[in-house]
Formats: C-alpha cells, structure tokens, sequence
C-alpha cells in the first residue's frame, strides 16, 4: 500500500503529529508500504525556516525511506489568530495546486489540526479518486474557543460546519480518545466509521538506557538540585502560571528547580511574570532536537504534564505522557479526564488538579523527599509503556483503519 500522509509539521519540528507521524511510518515502511508525507518547509513554532531549508515551492527529500514532499507556506509565529491561519491556509492551497505533481497512491491520510490540511484532503480525494482518512488529534475549532485564540462567534460557527462536513465525507475517522469519540457520536457521526488509535511511545527511542547526552548539561541545569520539568508548548492552553504559582510555594526550598521548556505564545509572558516575582527557582530554556528528548527526559527527576481547567482538556491525552512513561519518569499530571486514568491505572505518578498551586508543590516536595517513591512510580510508568502504550501496537491499529478505508 502507498500511503499519502497530510500534515502541518513534520520532521525535524519538534511537535506531537510529527512525532506520531514518523514513528507510523518507520513501522509501515517495514512492514513493506510506501509513505509519502506532504508538507510544509520546517519553521515551528518561530515561524523561521530552519537551517539548511529554503521556503521554495515544491522540493523532496527522503527521511528513513519516508519519500517528503515539502511545498511553500506563508509562515507565521506561533502566536496570534490571523496569521497563523494564512499560513495553515496556505499550505492547503498549495497541496491541491501540486496534485499533478504528487505520486499516484492508494489511500490519503489527513491529519488535523489544523482544519485546512484535511479539506485539501477533500480535494485531493475527489482530484485522484482516492479514499482518504481523516485523524482528529484535537478538537478544532473547539481548542480555539476554549483558550480565547478568537472570539468572533460567525467566524468559529463556520469552523464547526466545516468539521462536520469533513466528518460526513471522511471515509473513515481516527480520534486518539474515547472522548473524541463520544463527542462526534454525540454530534451525529455514526460511531461505525470512528476507530480510537492512542498516541503511545516508540520503545526504541525512549527508555530509560536511550540517553546518548547528559540532559542537565545540556540544559545547564545543577546536577544536585531537585529538578521537575514541564517539556512541551508554552501556550495559552496549557495554564502555566500554575507552575509559577507552585514555585512560590516552593522558593524556601532551595535544592528544589523547576524547568520550562519549550516555546509558545505565552512563553515571553511566562518569562516577565517569573521575573517580577523574583522566582529564581523556575528556569526556562528554548526547545531543543528531538534527537535530544531522552536525554532531557532523563535529567528530570518528575516531569509535569499540565492543562487549563476546562471541560475541553479533559478529552484530550497529552502525548507526553507516554514518552515519560517510557523513559521511567514520574509524572506530575495536572489534566483531568482519560489521561488522569491513563496515569492512576498505571500507577506512574500523581494526579493533581489543575490551576491547585499548592497541590503541584506539595506533589513536588512528596517526590523530593522520598527516593523510593520515585522509584515506584517510575518501574510502574515504564512496565505499562512496554505493556500497553508503545508505539509498534498503534503504528499496526492505524494501518488495519487504513486498510478499512479501502474497502
């Protein structure tokens, strides 16, 4: 089977669909199908064209037997409404406007957020008379009104006819929750064409002997300091004052370090607000190579997972989960929902209510001071990665959906 593969990010863009997306692929193209992946140029979340890429119109290239056909895109930060959407438009645009030039294949996955990459999914489904599948990885524009991004009601009325009408002409739909699910039955998808594929962690890339780099001097980070991290996107979703508030709590205890890293439309705030409240126990640093992630992951001695409290956030899983499990790091899990249950039926760290400063500091101080605990936790974490989570076992349910798009 050839696959066409239809994302925003890829390689080497730090993100979660480019991750989920590469580990797929690697097990397809072992298992003897061809994948071809359409893009854009790398440039998240910076909106800046990474080293050793031009912004050109149609180029290829080819990634571990993955066949990448990048195309222009307007690029913008990730940060504010208007331009982000020229640049998801954009490269819609530009995927139709290549069909001519894209291989012939079997069947298209689409993959969203954003909304626009699987309405050029549409077109070029009906160009190529090909069936194509439509992965929801988010609600969209659900994440849009609950994190404020736009306010305009036409504007995001209009954004949920389009999802319905990409949802009815979908020949099949994967979610990655049992909540996704449940909301579009809810709202008139018959549950028969919806398959839940979870996100999980490639076990050859994250476990606990995969560090290749000291994570804390990579990081300059003390290497006798207590440290907890929260790993991922600094944006308005993610509630991380939070952090800062439990670094409040925490500021008397001076063996006690909390890392941010990552980048975001609300990183520079988080930055400034950390600076005038004199909280010289929060660090931050910029996003660093995929490559580097389980060494990172293993500098940390818990690692904090964190939402909003709102109802929207408790559908969703974050991806970073697994890779933590994986690697044997006790969780600090601020989200409620079937990612909270994910965590407390493996029993890889605590689940904290999100937007409770002194919870996430009292959870820190817990693992601070008992060594075992932490060990606990982490054997647990890395037991249900290697049981349940791992990536080979999502990689191979993708492919059974794909193969009941065809039929």
């Amino acid at each position: 089977m050839h696959v066409l593969v239809l994302t925003e990010r890829f390689h080497p863009e730090i993100s979660a669909p480019s991750v989920r997306i590469v580990d797929h692929a690697r097990i397809w193209i072992e298992r003897g199908h061809q994948v071809t992946v359409v893009t854009s140029v790398p440039n998240a979340p910076r909106g800046e064209v990474f080293d050793g890429y031009q912004n050109r119109l149609f180029q290829r290239e080819d990634f571990d037997g993955i066949q990448v056909i990048r195309l222009w895109s307007y690029m913008a930060p990730n940060q504010g409404f208007a331009r982000r959407v020229l640049d998801w438009l954009s490269l819609a645009v530009m995927t139709v406007l290549a069909a001519p030039w894209l291989p012939k294949c079997d069947v298209i996955l689409a993959t969203s957020p954003p909304i626009f990459t699987p309405v050029a999914g549409v077109a070029l489904s009906w160009i190529k008379w090909t069936p194509w599948l439509l992965e929801v990885r988010d609600l969209w524009p659900a994440s849009i009104r609950a994190v404020g991004a736009s306010r305009n009601g036409l504007l995001l009325w209009s954004l949920e006819q389009l999802e319905l009408w990409l949802y009815a002409r979908a020949q099949r739909i994967v979610v990655v929750t049992e909540a996704f699910k449940d909301d579009l039955a809810a709202r008139g998808v018959p549950t028969e064409k919806i398959d839940i594929v979870r996100n999980a962690a490639d076990l050859g890339v994250f476990h606990p002997g995969a560090a290749t780099e000291d994570g804390r001097a990579l990081l300059d980070l003390p290497k006798d300091k207590f440290v907890a991290g929260y790993v991922g996107t600094t944006g308005m979703a993610h509630g991380l004052d939070n952090v800062l508030d439990a670094a409040e709590l925490l500021k008397a205890h001076s063996d006690i370090v909390l890392l941010i890293l990552g980048e975001g439309a609300e990183r520079k705030g988080l930055e400034q607000r950390a600076a005038a409240r004199g909280l010289n126990n929060v660090v931050f640093r910029d996003f660093m190579p995929h490559v580097y992630m389980p060494s990172i992951l293993a500098g940390l001695d818990a690692s904090i997972v964190h939402l909003r409290p709102d109802p929207l956030w408790e559908t969703v899983i974050p991806s970073k989960i697994f890779e933590g499990m994986a690697m044997g790091v006790p969780l600090l899990h601020c989200v409620r929902g079937e990612s909270a249950s994910i965590i407390g039926e493996a029993g890889a760290g605590r689940c904290l209510e999100p937007g409770d400063p002194k919870a996430l500091a009292d959870a820190i101080l817990e693992l601070y001071r008992d060594p075992a605990l932490r060990e606990e936790l982490s054997l647990a974490g890395r037991k249900a990665a290697i049981e349940i989570h791992n990536r080979a076992s999502t990689g191979e349910a993708l492919m059974t959906s794909l193969n009941t798009t065809l039929k």
